[in-house]
């Protein structure tokens, strides 16, 4: 049996290589480099075939319920352009009231908007309110499903649905021209010793007969209404409610002033028209929606029939000033009441 001695020498270097193991067996484990990679990879790999399982997904129910699919893409569009358009309301609300701004300096576009919005807020606020109730959804939606025009405001309609119910729309205001027809008729018997009546009698004689007085001729009427019986303040209350309903809008408060408010939106508007280059410079659908709003029925007219019936209006808005706004105010009735394509809306189904 043989004893083996160990030198100092040697002794000294068993001790370092303990020492050595013992710091190394202390230290944390870390994953190699090349391993954290291929966590990497796997995490990419697994979220790529989330998405693509989605992407799937949403497929399958476009192919087994495109119905319900086409309502739910339709309303988020909806509910994006409601939301903008409601944005750049309250700024031009905020730029009207504290820069001491008048509708002269905004656009056209933006001041469609600023008369638009509010009646678009109003109604579909309910359904906002209801759809964020829990579980409300299972009920709401399909109540605007089938109810879009009574319930959703136009943001939410596809293209079909918007040209359906503005002529549904621009019917329903129509109907109200006869009536404030029949006002104006009425009112002759005031004008007893005015210098004015016999053109006028000759204004309703050509509305009556069929056909329509030229421009000039209605504005040597003007006068008619920067006093009584013709200015806002001195009609009666059926002739308020009648031509509040020919202009779209509700019967309730403040109806005169209301009625006020309207003209000087619409002479802005088209101020506003002129200074962007005149009605040669409006789109199509521009053109379309410019008519529905002065009460004429755009439905298959062309471009040219349009511009040709809205310079008319434009020239007549140009010489109203704040005193005559209820001459502005009975054009549609002036300039459209025997247009053939109100007259064929109105009775093409009696």
């Amino acid at each position: 049996m043989s004893v083996r001695i160990f030198t100092g020498r040697s002794y000294t270097r068993i001790r370092s290589f303990c020492r050595n193991s013992s710091s190394t067996a202390s230290k944390p484990y870390r994953k190699p480099l090349y391993k954290r990679d291929e966590a990497k990879k796997l995490r990419f790999y697994i979220a790529d075939r989330y998405v693509t399982l989605l992407t799937k997904y949403e497929t399958m129910l476009e192919k087994r319920f495109p119905s319900a699919m086409r309502v739910y893409r339709r309303f988020m569009d909806g509910i994006k352009d409601f939301y903008y358009d409601t944005k750049e309301y309250l700024r031009i609300v905020r730029y009207l009231n504290f820069k001491d701004k008048g509708l002269k300096d905004l656009s056209r576009q933006e001041i469609e908007l600023y008369q638009k919005i509010p009646k678009d807020m109003i109604k579909i606020a309910p359904f906002l309110m209801v759809s964020i109730l829990p579980f409300a959804n299972y009920v709401v939606f399909p109540i605007a499903y089938l109810f879009p025009r009574q319930v959703l405001c136009s943001h939410f309609w596809n293209i079909q649905q918007r040209n359906e119910f503005g002529i549904m729309e621009i019917h329903k205001r129509l109907l109200h021209n006869r009536p404030v027809f029949r006002h104006l008729q009425a009112a002759v018997p005031c004008l007893e010793n005015h210098e004015l009546k016999d053109k006028w009698k000759g204004i309703l004689a050509s509305l009556g007969s069929g056909s329509h007085p030229n421009p000039t001729e209605i504005l040597a009427c003007k006068n008619l209404f920067m006093e009584k019986p013709f200015h806002i303040f001195y009609l009666n209350r059926s002739h308020v409610k009648h031509l509040l309903q020919m202009h779209n809008m509700h019967r309730m408060w403040f109806r005169k002033s209301r009625l006020s408010e309207r003209a000087i939106i619409l002479q802005a508007l088209d101020r506003a028209i002129v200074r962007e280059g005149g009605v040669m410079k409006l789109s199509t659908d521009a053109l379309r929606y410019s008519c529905v709003l002065r009460g004429l029925n755009p439905m298959n007219l062309s471009n040219q029939e349009m511009q040709t019936w809205l310079s008319n209006w434009i020239w007549i808005s140009n010489h109203v000033d704040k005193n005559s706004l209820s001459l502005l105010l009975h054009c549609p009735i002036l300039l459209g009441y025997n247009h053939p394509n109100n007259w064929r809306l109105i009775y093409a189904k009696k």
